[in-house]
């Protein structure tokens, strides 16, 4: 998979969950969960498919939700982790 489409993914589903919400556009840095755009349920939405679609080890226990608090970071970590992977290199939650 690559990082441009693995992007375009992440972008439509957090579009998809926003448009839920009434939200019709954002920004790349415009703050998500810490703005209550989308909530604990949307976040837990968007981990899961971090997770099962990218393989972002989010179980960390140094992982913190602010270091994916915008569209790109969230972009950013899925990139990482599709390069670590493409790479070798053991996943995991850092960005």
């Amino acid at each position: 998979m690559t990082t441009q489409f693995a992007s375009e993914r992440v972008r439509a589903t957090i579009f998809a969950i926003l448009s839920e919400r009434g939200v019709t556009s954002i920004s790349e840095t415009e703050p998500l969960f810490s703005t209550g755009r989308l909530d604990s349920l949307a976040a837990a939405e968007v981990l899961a498919q971090l997770e099962g679609d990218y393989g972002v080890d989010l179980a960390s226990d140094d992982f913190d939700i602010t270091r994916i608090d915008t569209l790109g970071e969230l972009e950013s970590l899925v990139a990482a982790t599709l390069l670590a992977a493409t790479a070798g290199a053991p996943l995991s939650s850092a960005a």
